[in-house]
């Protein structure tokens, strides 16, 4: 594992850094040793979330060492403070790293990812009670109502008391190590499953004494989330990963809207409390609920209701609009102030747990509907002042009503509390004295506007390039149609039939020049059902419709409006990109819609992304309209610690809020650095330098502006007709001579050679990459040949390129935030031994083993780093791929089969020879010359190589104990078809998983991942995730 010197850190990374990782985890260095903030993009397959990890805790390594092995609590458990174990007393004093992201399974991506590297924090990941409850009653409820079982199943004085609760205590006493180790929300409900410990509380116990803990976004914005950690936030280290929506969730979390459905139900509830409590009362004289209470809760609601219904409303467009603070004053009113709100709260509360108790636990476990007005009443009332009002617009507004109100003259209306604001979350971390808040996303683009609405000081900031080279993406602004006219999708111009008429003819071109996957985004639903629709019936006299000369190329996939809808759809696409009766599949989506969001169409998935036109939201819609008046009036008149920045105007908002959406949507496509694809602009618009500066910095270099449709699609056919150029391709030799690889080849080596490491930030929808095929992936017809860029002649005359019918499956898809790079490339090619065990061993070892760098020499940076500041930014916007570490040439011995042999010891050419186990009475020598580059000269430790294949040992021995004679020479026959030129990976990978299958084996499924070849275990997790084998029998 090579070790750099960033800014005087020692930073172990587990692979060869390509240099706009390095550049990355020096900014992220210089954030902390500054203690300041951190705005940094670096697009998808750079490896982001890994370098982040490695910069972070090797800056908090060097203040002190790691809390593993120890914990320190102060708990209700141990009463006061209980060392767990042999505590560290420097760790208490040392800043703690709160790493969060937008769900739960992005988390769990960044947990494998610190698995991967060589730093070992103590750690925990935060869940609800929804994730880590595992008792069989409560652990079925949802949202409040489970919490308030769960807390009434703890206390001491329960009869039927929860029987995990108590055992944690214990458990935390008798593994002082729990932590030390990478674990997810899945280990913690193994150990509660496996030991009897409730999850939930043993994470709430291990969050006190960790260096590094991981919980959602909510868990830090919310503000009664963050009053239940217990964490000294003085010092510590905030990273907010795939922050490009942290300004719309800070907003949005601290804003409500209050529908008159949601009051009446609330204003029920209140009348039900009231009646349960008489008859509480009149049954067995239960008088801790007092029905009064409760009466003085429904007339408040129906004063309310009534207050809202008489608000004049002029215009039904417009609403009625007020300053932040006129919420106090309507609710003044109603006699909720500050003194008396905190009473109300409670009364709140305590209907909300009377109507839980009679409801006897109902099968939804859905909570109360006045738990909302509550927290309505929380937010408001969160400070002793009304400072924050300033940030906020009350709006009234009338609501769509069904035809029943309308009969009976009732009107629907939704009162609004809306923040305008995002950075008064982010002010409250700084005032809490945080040393330094890391926002970074794959795409934060434009990062001015970013900085400006989170009113945070980002001294340091990046825009990173991507790591694929200039010949991996074709990007261009098709300023007109086939027809030539041009492409604007303005309201002027929108619903024009010529304009949806050209639009339609021009991705029936798209549709038949891309290969596979085609993704095409419009600004909204409404223009996609429009364009849809007059495709369908738009055709010339005797001949097909634009929407069936579409589906002859690709069959079609529109998104739908419904969230429930959206699985259904994505496996519909995946099925569709399996067809081989057209040449792919067309998925219709919508900017800031699902598919824009957080998916991956890596590789043959998504070969193409169409930007119909710029994305912008509604201009009436009432809460752009507020915000861009709100922003106005800011920078009109700033205030005395804003005058210093340059603040952002309604309209500088709105235009980059389109760009940010447009940025998202081309970010589904290239996914890794072997991926390739094309950005097809059909919007004049985009051609205008304001419009192209606001596009993500990697993409901009690449971007050429066509006035003639058909240069557009020549260009772009070119593209894709030598699209094999761009994916690594499976060589074979053609005898035994050494390959020499130039060092900015983008040629691929053999399987036992090339050591491929993606990793990803998962959403909803896990995937992995499909390898069901031979690269390169299919393309048209008319690629024929296979061109290797910036490679010796001599490779090229060695490689035979083997092609084939790509197939896909519906997790093809994969993980938002996939990083993919390549360490030094390490050619071995080992002849077959006649020892059949040492056969076998080898067949495992290959495939795994690793570059190592004797006695960890350290790679120092720092005057490199320095110098590239001073580089144009051309220069920096280089694809990283081209400025590669030069890659290591080795050539390869036969391996010599002579038990008797000796190895010359002092022969710098030959490594020691490996022991083999002694099954059999012979052994193999492995013998590897290296040849040395300037300063590059890196070595394979032959002591790594003996352990690994030590290891391999050790499992084919487990092996042939599980399985019956037949069954183990068919795995046997499995591991050379594994190590063979051209297979179908995936088939095969499959039948293995079936062969370990049954209780007594699924061991063998975990241990079996170390010895898949690293460019396929994605894909062999994403087949262990199906089997749903249970963590609990895995070792």
């Amino acid at each position: 594992m090579p070790t750099y010197k960033l800014r005087g850190i020692d930073v172990d990374f587990p692979f060869e850094a390509y240099d706009c990782q390095l550049v990355y985890m020096e900014k992220v260095i210089e954030a902390l040793q500054r203690r300041c903030n951190a705005l940094l993009e670096s697009p998808t397959g750079t490896g982001k979330t890994l370098c982040l990890l490695c910069a972070t805790l090797a800056w908090r390594k060097s203040l002190g060492g790691f809390s593993t092995g120890s914990t320190k609590i102060k708990s209700e458990f141990f009463g006061s403070q209980s060392d767990v174990g042999s505590s560290q007393s420097e760790a208490s004093n040392l800043p703690t790293i709160v790493y969060t992201s937008r769900t739960h399974s992005q988390l769990r991506q960044v947990v494998q990812e610190l698995r991967r590297s060589n730093y070992r924090p103590k750690m925990v990941v935060l869940g609800s009670r929804e994730q880590l409850c595992i008792h069989e009653e409560v652990s079925l409820l949802k949202g409040k109502a489970q919490t308030n079982a769960c807390r009434s199943l703890c206390r001491k004085d329960r009869k039927r008391r929860c029987t995990h609760f108590p055992r944690v205590a214990d458990y935390m006493k008798n593994n002082p190590h729990i932590g030390d180790e990478p674990i997810d929300i899945e280990d913690l409900v193994n150990i509660g499953r496996k030991s009897g410990p409730c999850p939930y509380y043993v994470s709430r116990e291990l969050h006190k004494a960790v260096d590094i803990l991981f919980a959602p976004y909510n868990y830090l914005i919310d503000r009664e989330y963050r009053k239940s950690l217990s964490l000294e936030w003085n010092k510590s280290i905030l990273i907010f990963d795939e922050a490009h929506n942290l300004e719309s969730i800070c907003a949005d979390a601290a804003s409500f809207d209050l529908s008159s459905g949601l009051l009446t139900a609330c204003i029920s509830e209140a009348k039900n409390c009231v009646d349960l409590a008489v008859g509480r009362q009149e049954e067995s004289n239960d008088r801790s609920r007092n029905p009064d209470n409760f009466a003085i809760l429904r007339a408040l609601l129906l004063k309310l209701q009534k207050r809202i219904a008489e608000v004049p409303i002029e215009s039904k467009e417009l609403g009625f609009t007020k300053p932040g603070s006129y919420i106090y004053e309507l609710l003044a009113d109603l006699n909720i102030t500050h003194e008396t709100a905190s009473n109300l709260i409670d009364i709140i509360e305590d209907a909300t747990l009377l109507l839980e108790e009679d409801k006897k636990h109902d099968a939804k476990g859905s909570g109360s509907r006045l738990e909302s007005i509550g927290n309505i009443l929380k937010s408001i009332f969160r400070d002793k002042g009304n400072r924050h009002a300033d940030s906020y617009r009350v709006h009234v507004q009338e609501s769509e009503v069904n035809a029943t109100d309308i009969f009976k003259g009732k009107s629907s209306r939704t009162l609004g509390w809306w923040c305008f604001n995002p950075g008064i979350a982010m002010q409250t971390f700084t005032e809490m004295g945080v040393g330094s808040i890391i926002l970074t996303s794959g795409t934060l683009s434009p990062l001015d506007s970013f900085a400006q609405e989170l009113k945070l000081d980002f001294p340091v900031q990046l825009e990173n390039p991507h790591v694929i080279s200039s010949n991996q993406i074709w990007a261009g602004v098709v300023s007109v149609g086939p027809s030539g006219r041009p492409f604007n999708s303005s309201f002027r111009n929108r619903d024009s039939p010529e304009y949806k008429q050209a639009l339609g003819n021009a991705i029936v071109n798209f549709a038949r020049i891309v290969p596979d996957g085609l993704l095409v985004f419009f600004p909204s639903y409404y223009l996609l059902d429009q364009c849809i629709s007059c495709w369908k019936n738009m055709g010339n006299t005797n001949s097909s419709t634009i929407w069936e000369r579409i589906c002859k190329f690709k069959k079609p996939v529109i998104e739908p409006r419904q969230s429930s809808l959206f699985p259904l759809a994505i496996e519909d696409y995946m099925t569709k990109l399996k067809d081989t009766s057209t040449s792919g599949a067309v998925f219709f989506a919508v900017c800031r819609g699902k598919v824009s969001e957080g998916l991956d169409f890596a590789d043959h998935a998504g070969r193409a992304v169409v930007i119909t036109g710029m994305p912008f939201a509604t201009r009436t819609d009432p809460k752009v309209r507020l915000k861009r008046d709100y922003l106005d009036l800011q920078a009109q008149s700033p205030r005395e610690g804003c005058k210093m920045l340059k603040l952002l105007t309604g309209e500088e908002w709105y235009n980059q809020q389109a760009s940010r959406a447009v940025n998202q949507s081309v970010g589904r496509v290239i996914r890794h650095r072997h991926d390739y694809g094309a950005i097809i602009f059909c919007d004049e618009r985009f051609a205008q330098p304001n419009r192209q500066s606001q596009i993500s910095v990697w993409i901009q270099p690449h971007i050429k502006c066509y006035n003639k449709f058909g240069d557009a699609v020549f260009t772009l056919t070119r593209f894709f007709r030598d699209g094999g150029t761009r994916v690594p391709a499976k060589p074979e030799l053609a005898d035994h001579k050494s390959i020499d690889l130039s060092p900015c080849s983008t040629a691929s080596a053999s399987d036992e050679g090339i050591k491929e490491s993606s990793s990803g930030t998962s959403v909803d929808i896990k995937a992995a990459q499909s390898r069901d095929k031979s690269y390169p992936e299919k393309l048209p017809a008319s690629s024929t040949s296979m061109d290797l860029p910036h490679s010796k002649d001599k490779l090229s005359s060695l490689l035979v390129v083997k092609s084939s019918n790509s197939s896909s499956h519906l997790r093809d898809i994969l993980p938002a935030n996939l990083s993919c790079f390549t360490p030094c490339l390490d050619l071995k090619r080992l002849k077959r031994s006649s020892d059949p065990m040492a056969k076998e061993k080898k067949l495992l070892t290959t495939g795994k083993e690793k570059m190592q760098y004797p006695n960890h020499d350290i790679i120092d940076l720092s005057g490199d780093l320095s110098l590239k500041k001073q580089q144009s930014k051309e220069k920096q916007l280089m694809p990283c791929s081209m400025k590669k570490r030069k890659v290591l040439l080795i050539e390869h011995d036969k391996l010599q089969h002579d038990k008797s042999s000796s190895v010359n010891a002092s022969d710098a050419q030959r490594s020691g020879p490996r022991d083999l186990p002694p099954t059999d009475a012979r052994a193999a020598e492995v013998e590897a010359k290296f040849l040395k580059h300037t300063n590059n000269d890196l070595h394979v430790s032959a002591e790594q190589r003996g352990a690994d294949e030590s290891k391999g040992s050790a499992f084919l021995i487990q092996v042939k104990e599980k399985l019956s004679p037949a069954e183990y020479k068919q795995f046997v026959g499995y591991m050379k078809e594994m190590k063979s030129k051209v297979i179908m990976i995936g088939n095969l990978l499959q039948r293995i998983v079936r062969l370990f299958s049954g209780p007594e084996r699924l061991p063998l499924l975990e241990r079996f991942k170390d010895f898949v070849p690293a460019r396929y275990r994605s894909l062999y997790e994403q087949y262990l995730e199906t089997k749903e084998m249970p963590d609990n029998q895995r070792n």
